[in-house]
């Protein structure tokens, strides 16, 4: 069905082709921007390595006990254009690895 809609989408629109078709036009526009990314080569997958690299969260070091605020400065001071938010998101595991340690090294 989205094939169909790409061949016809220059004579008569999405819209129209949607009214006609069991699709929605935000259906296809789903479809379109997650081809349209994965032909970039940095959809969601490939910038989470390349942040991940750059940021070193995936070393086993002293990227554990750092938290997310400052390597989210980091990499800003670097020129790397990242949310916050991601940079927690892929260090969810460490942060949360390097605290249940940190909590064990606290009681004894």
């Amino acid at each position: 069905m989205i094939a169909f809609i790409d061949d016809h989408r220059e004579a008569h629109g999405v819209e129209p082709i949607c009214e006609v078709l069991p699709i929605a036009p935000s259906t296809y526009r789903a479809h379109a921007a997650t081809r349209r990314d994965s032909r970039d080569g940095l959809g969601e997958g490939a910038r989470d390595a390349v942040l991940r690299e750059k940021s070193g969260a995936s070393s086993t070091t002293i990227s554990r006990f750092i938290g997310v605020r400052k390597v989210w400065r980091q990499l800003l001071r670097e020129g790397e254009s990242v949310a916050r938010c991601t940079v927690e998101r892929l260090m969810r595991p460490w942060v949360c690895k390097a605290s249940c340690a940190a909590s064990r090294l606290e009681r004894r």
